[in-house]
């Protein structure tokens, strides 16, 4: 049974989804926080935006916090669609705001005329909440992206476009992008409410990941011992990871002297000062199984499903022995889709990204753009003082395009 908490009225709902209410599968709450300690408060209105914060609960009882950046600077009321940023591992929706206005993906879509909403994953600072569950418990952090895919994606469109009644577009950053292409390669309801998809270093081929790091990582099981040890959070604290580097940075050819850069590449183009208001923020939690699944990925090849190790809890959960694929050669031919990828990215290679493509290759003529920089590494798609030129404004006009 569906619960809403709305106000004003509840029929309003029918004047989004015409017809039976109930396809709406969350609960809705939305709220305007008065906490000082907020990512409007700190990061939005100081900037001098509007904002608004508002609170969605998933079909599994986990609380998200979504801001949403209602009109640009000049106040002017936005007349675009609405468009959902999606973060990645590791950070929260601060990621989108910290360069300046003119540099914050964020900013540049509100001031271009966008709606903006900006998600929080589960478990990071602002979405902590559950229906149930503290996040001191241990059952709190029993989630990988399949959740994220099948709950919180999920939860945070239909929210948009209930709140909005239209369509959105949807940027998503790394992980982002991941549970984005996994959604997609279902063809759910959900594909129906997108007008299109911006995925900036996309995951979902990782077999050939060239981050020494995050690959011995990955072989020496390091999440999974965490896990057996009752690490249910991810990072655990320092007196446990810190021996856990020392032990990965001491294998033959892993550097890290520069650890940013071991982890993301060289990232060519990020303002160097702004890395005291980016440690303010990151990194944010997430749960380990979430990072034994990104493993699984980086030693198999494949994009699939939560492995639990053994044909019967597989059997238990699936209902076969092996977990099922998510395929992505599935994705609708016909989903506008815009792919940024950097030559020197260490976590979505360039040849990871180009078999992402072999898979879209039957896709529409004209659906499918792709902004390729050579010297662009991780998180310069979303801290790159010039990614406003190599990035956003190719993908603003993409939305334009598809904005009708």
């Amino acid at each position: 049974m569906v619960l809403f908490f709305v106000s004003p009225n509840v029929l309003a709902i029918d004047k989004v989804f015409p017809g039976n209410a109930k396809d709406v599968d969350i609960i809705i709450k939305s709220s305007i926080s008065d906490d000082d300690d907020t990512i409007c408060k700190s990061l939005v209105q100081t900037q001098g935006y509007a904002c608004e914060e508002h609170k969605v609960t998933a079909k599994d009882g986990y609380i998200l916090s979504v801001q949403r950046i209602p009109v640009g600077r000049s106040g002017k009321t936005a007349s675009k669609p609405p468009v959902l940023l999606q973060h990645g591992l590791l950070v929260d929706a601060a990621a989108w705001l910290l360069n300046t206005p003119d540099e914050s993906l964020g900013f540049i879509l509100a001031d271009n005329g966008f709606d903006v909403w900006l998600a929080n994953t589960r478990g990071t600072k602002y979405s902590r909440g559950h229906t149930s569950l503290s996040s001191n418990d241990s059952a709190y952090w029993e989630w990988s992206w399949d959740e994220l895919v099948q709950y919180d994606l999920s939860a945070l469109v239909q929210y948009v476009q209930y709140k909005t009644g239209q369509k959105l577009h949807y940027v998503g950053h790394s992980l982002g992008t991941l549970i984005a292409l996994a959604a997609f390669s279902e063809q759910g309801k959900l594909i129906n409410m997108f007008k299109s998809a911006a995925l900036l270093s996309p995951i979902a081929h990782l077999n050939q990941i060239p981050s020494q790091l995050t690959k011995e990582a990955a072989q020496l099981h390091i999440a999974e011992e965490l896990y057996s040890l009752g690490y249910r959070q991810f990072p655990p604290g320092w007196d446990v990871l810190g021996p856990i580097l020392e032990k990965i940075c001491n294998e033959p050819g892993t550097n890290c002297s520069e650890l940013m850069t071991a982890l993301t590449g060289p990232n060519c183009c990020i303002n160097s000062s702004r890395a005291g208001e980016l440690l303010k923020h990151e990194p944010q939690p997430t749960a380990t199984k979430n990072i034994i699944h990104l493993s699984q990925m980086i030693r198999t090849g494949t994009i699939a499903m939560y492995d639990y190790g053994s044909e019967d809890e597989n059997k238990e959960h699936y209902g076969q022995s092996d977990p099922p694929a998510y395929n992505m050669k599935n994705i609708p031919k016909e989903l506008p889709l815009f792919l940024g990828y950097g030559g020197q990215d260490m976590l979505a290679d360039a040849n990871d990204v180009k078999a992402l493509l072999n898979d879209l290759k039957d896709h529409d003529n004209g659906e499918l753009v792709e902004v390729y920089s050579e010297e662009y590494a991780h998180a310069d798609f979303v801290l790159g003082v010039n990614a406003s030129k190599v990035v956003y404004d190719p993908m603003i006009s993409f939305f334009d395009i598809h904005s009708s």
